[in-house]
C-alpha cells in the first residue's frame, strides 16, 4: 500500500493515550491504513485510519456485532474507546481513526494447504450461526456492496471513455458477465448477518501444526447479505493459491472441497438447499464483480491500495488484479459441473 502517513498524527495518539508507545506500520491492507501499537515490546492495540468509504457510524455496528458474537463464544477484536469514552476519534480533520484490541495470530495471504481453507470455513460458519439471531439495524450500509449489477453499470459507464488495454479488458469483463446466471436469483436468497469480506487475509491463524483459525478481523463490512456472495467471496480468495497479483489463476478444486467440508462441519444445517446450490454461481459472480471493480479503479484511480514496490502506479496494479479475477471467473465456469458435484456430495 502507498500514499499513507508513516505515523499517526499526535492528536490521535493523545486521544488514546498512546503518546509513549511504539507505533509501527502494518503493511498489507487494501483500504484502511493500519498501525500496531507496542508497549514495552508487546503489541497492545491496532490503530487504523479509516477509509472515507466507511461512515463513522460503522463503529456502532462493529460494537454491536462483536458484543453479540462474544456472548455466543466467538471472539473478535473489540473497539478500544478513546480516553473520552468514544468509539472513534475525529480529531484528525481529514480522517476518522479507531483503535482495536490486538489479536495474536498469523496472517496468510494465499492458501497453499487446504487445511487453512477448512479452518477458515469452520470459523466463518460459527460466525454465521452466532449471528443468526442478531436483531440489529446496521447504521452504516455500504452502497452497492455485492450489488453485481450496479458494479457492471459503473463498468459500462467508465468503459465508454476508456482506451487501449483498459478498454479491451472492460469489454472482456462485460462479455463474461453475460454468461452469469440471473443475478436476481442470488439476490432473492435469504439475507444473513455476514462478514462481507472473508478473504483469507482477514483470518488470523495459530502457528500450530495443524493451524487453527482463531479470529476474523477487518470488521467494517458486517451486514445482511445472501450467503452466495459471502461464500463466493471467501472461495474466490481461498481457492486461488496464485493470489490476486497473478493474471492466469485457476480454481483449486481440492481447496474448494476442503472449504466445503470445513463449513459443513459446523454449518451443514444452517443453510437451506437453495443456499447451498447458490455457492458456485455466487463464486463466479463475485469473481466477475471484482474484476469489474478493479477495472473501474484502473480508470478512476482512487480506491484500492497498491503495491509500489512492484507496480508503477495504482492503475497498473488494478489491471493485473482485474485480469486475474476474470481468469478465475472463466476457470470457475469451466469447472462448473465438477464444483457443483462437490457441493452435492457434501450436502446430499
Amino acid at each position: 500500500m502507498t500514499g499513507s502517513p508513516s505515523s499517526p498524527p499526535p492528536a490521535v495518539l493523545s486521544a488514546y493515550g498512546f503518546q509513549r508507545d511504539t507505533i509501527r506500520v502494518l503493511e498489507g491492507g487494501l483500504i484502511n491504513q493500519t498501525y500496531v501499537v507496542e508497549r514495552q515490546g508487546e503489541p497492545k492495540a491496532v490503530l487504523q485510519r479509516v477509509h472515507t468509504a466507511f461512515a463513522p457510524e460503522v463503529h456502532d455496528d462493529i460494537a454491536a456485532v462483536t458484543a453479540h458474537l462474544a456472548q455466543r463464544g466467538v471472539p473478535t477484536p473489540r473497539l478500544i474507546p478513546t480516553q473520552k469514552g468514544e468509539l472513534y476519534t475525529s480529531c484528525d480533520e481529514q480522517r476518522v481513526w479507531r483503535a482495536m484490541t490486538y489479536a495474536h495470530g498469523q496472517t496468510v495471504h494465499k492458501v497453499h494447504d487446504p487445511v487453512f481453507a477448512a479452518e477458515a470455513a469452520a470459523l466463518l460458519a460459527r460466525c454465521h450461526r452466532a449471528g443468526a439471531d442478531l436483531q440489529y439495524e446496521f447504521q452504516s450500509v455500504r452502497a452497492d456492496v455485492h450489488d453485481t449489477a450496479a458494479h457492471l453499470r459503473r463498468l459500462r459507464a467508465v468503459a465508454a471513455g476508456s482506451v487501449g488495454a483498459v478498454s479491451m479488458l472492460c469489454d472482456e469483463v462485460l462479455d463474461a458477465a453475460e454468461g452469469l446466471e440471473l443475478l436476481g436469483a442470488l439476490e432473492s436468497l435469504p439475507r444473513r448477518v455476514c462478514h462481507g469480506d472473508p478473504k483469507i487475509s482477514n483470518f488470523l491463524f495459530s502457528k500450530t501444526d495443524p493451524p487453527r483459525a482463531l479470529y476474523l478481523i477487518d470488521l467494517d463490512t458486517f451486514g445482511y447479505l445472501p450467503i452466495a456472495y459471502e461464500l463466493g467471496d471467501a472461495l474466490r480468495s481461498w481457492c486461488n493459491p496464485a493470489g490476486e497479483d497473478f493474471e492466469e489463476p485457476t480454481i483449486d478444486t481440492d481447496i474448494f472441497q476442503a472449504a466445503l467440508g470445513g463449513y459443513a462441519s459446523t454449518g451443514l444445517d444452517l443453510l437451506d438447499e437453495g443456499e447451498w446450490r447458490s455457492i458456485v454461481p455466487g463464486l463466479e459472480a463475485v469473481c466477475v464483480e471484482l474484476a469489474a471493480r478493479f477495472c473501474v479503479d484502473a480508470v478512476e484511480d482512487r480506491y484500492f491500495g497498491w503495491d509500489s514496490s512492484k507496480y508503477e502506479n495504482r492503475r497498473e496494479h488494478n489491471l493485473v488484479r482485474a485480469r486475474g479475477q476474470l481468469a478465475l471467473a472463466r476457470s470457475v465456469n469451466a469447472e462448473r459441473g465438477h464444483l457443483e458435484a462437490l457441493v452435492e456430495a457434501r450436502t446430499g
